[in-house]
């Protein structure tokens, strides 16, 4: 006799809220101690991470220490996985030994999901001017595999199959 178990589950988007928890945490840290952000610009950061979270616009988020040459020091790199297996994350806050470093400043790169790259330019115009963004986003040149650094896997962040995988590059 053979038994077959399906497990199937749907995320919401207090699912993508609760996974988002562990990075925003993980970028709050990393903020404060390098003390190149203050906390009101690290809370409209993370607003504008999660506009683009919640609507599965986004595959992944970078946040990087860069020196005066614009070369990346370190970074954590949060890859969103829409499908999953993780029902619950692990605990914040692992891996942020990050210090402050003269002459270096913090930035912050989206990368983004199929679903925001199939939008008309239209359609991308009209969600960023019908959202409330706190920022102005641009383009960049940094190469975010950072293949000139090591990396270490972190803390998988997840619920109801929704995922972030933290991996952290020195």
């Amino acid at each position: 006799m053979y038994n077959t178990i399906t497990n199937t589950t749907t995320y919401t988007v207090i699912d993508i809220r609760k996974t988002f928890e562990g990075c925003e945490t993980d970028i709050r840290t990393i903020a404060r101690r390098t003390g190149k952000w203050e906390v009101s610009y690290t809370d409209n950061v993370f607003n504008d991470i999660m506009i683009y979270a919640e609507n599965e616009y986004l595959k992944s988020v970078d946040i990087v220490l860069l020196n005066e040459n614009n070369t990346v020091l370190r970074a954590s790199k949060f890859v969103v996985n829409a499908n999953g297996t993780a029902i619950s994350s692990e605990r914040a806050g692992n891996n942020n030994d990050w210090s402050n470093l003269p002459d270096t400043h913090l930035s912050v790169i989206l990368s983004f999901s199929k679903k925001w790259n199939d939008l008309t330019a239209t359609d991308k115009s009209n969600f960023q001017k019908n959202n409330n963004f706190k920022l102005s986003w641009s383009t960049t040149d940094i190469d975010n595999s950072f293949p000139h650094l090591s990396n270490s896997q972190g803390q998988l962040y997840g619920s109801k199959g929704y995922e972030l995988q933290k991996t952290t590059y020195k």
